[in-house]
């Protein structure tokens, strides 16, 4: 495989990934994109808001070409957590802009660079790095919270699909699972 190859793979898979974080909003609320449903407060449009965040910093300021808006999340005094929630005054179609934004931004990068173009993260203590492995990095963080908003996304209404709710299971497939979720807990209940 060429460089020119592992990075076109690379940027399909991260175009995937942030398609299929971004399609677990369809359909809710803004009360149910905003929900906390676990004890740390993870919640949908929070994850859209910090893998944003992440991105921009990834593939602006660490190849020296910043992304042209503050984000709360990049500074070094930030609040704690504050680009994993939509305050008051950001609405969803402000974060999905941001999210538009933002990977249009390190579109341009991942196009412009070859996959071999140095770069230093600040918050890694200047850690010298090389797009190809901001590439890999990013793709990891991305999925891992693409499935943080599977599971949230099935807390809130049930709904379960690879990028859209029901895209990949038939409606029959919920007796099934029900079977088979009912078939663990008896298993599980007899180590209680």
């Amino acid at each position: 495989m060429t460089n020119l190859d592992a990075k076109v793979n690379l940027h399909r898979y991260l175009r995937e990934a942030r398609e299929a974080l971004l399609g677990k909003l369809d359909g809710l609320s803004e009360y149910d994109v905003r929900r906390p449903l676990v004890p740390t407060g993870t919640n949908l449009l929070g994850l859209v808001k910090h893998v944003a965040s992440v991105t921009a910093g990834y593939f602006g300021e660490v190849f020296d070409r910043p992304f042209p808006e503050p984000l709360a999340g990049l500074d070094e005094d930030a609040e704690p957590n504050t680009d994993m929630w939509a305050t008051a005054d950001e609405s969803r179609d402000d974060i999905i802009g941001l999210w538009h934004r933002v990977w249009a931004h390190a579109d341009a990068t991942i196009e412009t660079l070859p996959i071999d173009a140095p770069g230093t993260v600040r918050w890694w203590q200047h850690t010298p790095v090389t797009l190809h492995l901001i590439l890999v990095h990013v793709l990891a963080e991305l999925n891992r919270h693409a499935g943080h908003a599977d599971i949230v996304r099935e807390l809130v209404d049930g709904q379960v699909g690879w990028r859209r709710p029901g895209d990949n299971m038939a409606e029959g497939d919920r007796t099934w699972w029900a079977a088979y979720r009912e078939r663990l807990e008896s298993t599980a209940r007899e180590f209680a």
